[in-house]
């Protein structure tokens, strides 16, 4: 799941400008650096964190993201 976790960064990179300015609520700069995280300190990634990340914030994210 990590490794979804950094395609969802990436990808996020890859979003418009515009897209984005239009979704302010996004915490765009927190999507960021999840990736550099899980990328350079993934020996002290703690699991529980991910596990709330993927249960409570990946579905807000989504919903956020099909605004407007």
């Amino acid at each position: 799941m990590l490794f979804r976790l950094i395609q969802i960064s990436e990808n996020t990179k890859k979003l418009s400008d515009e897209y984005k300015e239009n979704r302010p609520s996004v915490p765009w700069t927190a999507i960021y650096g999840l990736r550099n995280k899980i990328v350079h300190d993934y020996g002290v990634v703690d699991l529980n964190i991910v596990f709330s990340t993927l249960k409570d914030d990946v579905p807000e994210l989504l919903e956020m993201m099909n605004e407007n």
